[in-house]
């Protein structure tokens, strides 16, 4: 199994940072609102509508807030001809005020070289979105 990690350095205390990430329902609104359009929870299943109308069916195996970890994993709507997929964020403390991680493990192998720029493209814009909202929190 191939493994994709990211992450990113978030001006913004690791609190914030992961009451975002542990807000399952609110990705579209949270972290990334440009690649998702809406969410639907359904049990301990995620519905993320895209933009273009696909639906991605993700079962959320772990929210656990002492490890500041949420992990999930693809059960449908794939968009890529992955055979697995699942994936986790966590929120550590850092000297500028936060570092969120993505890990991602993917079968097949080979595709991890396709996986990686989306991963390092979505974390970049979760860190875009978390930071402009603390922002605008504080105005």
């Amino acid at each position: 199994m191939a493994t994709v990690r990211v992450d990113a350095v978030l001006s913004v205390p690791v609190q914030q940072v992961w009451e975002a990430v542990a807000d399952v329902g609110a990705v579209h609104q949270r972290m990334l609102p440009r690649r998702v359009l809406n969410v639907r929870l359904d049990g301990d299943h995620r519905i993320l509508t895209m933009p273009d109308g696909v639906e991605v069916r993700e079962l959320i195996v772990a929210v656990d807030h002492e490890l500041r970890r949420m992990a999930y994993t693809v059960v449908e709507g794939q968009r890529m001809p992955l055979t697995y997929h699942h994936a986790s964020f966590q929120v550590f403390e850092d000297e500028a005020g936060s570092r969120l991680v993505w890990q991602t493990d993917v079968l097949p192998h080979a595709m991890a070289a396709h996986v990686r720029p989306r991963v390092e493209v979505g974390i970049r814009e979760i860190r875009d979105v978390i930071e402009a909202a603390a922002v605008s929190a504080q105005s």
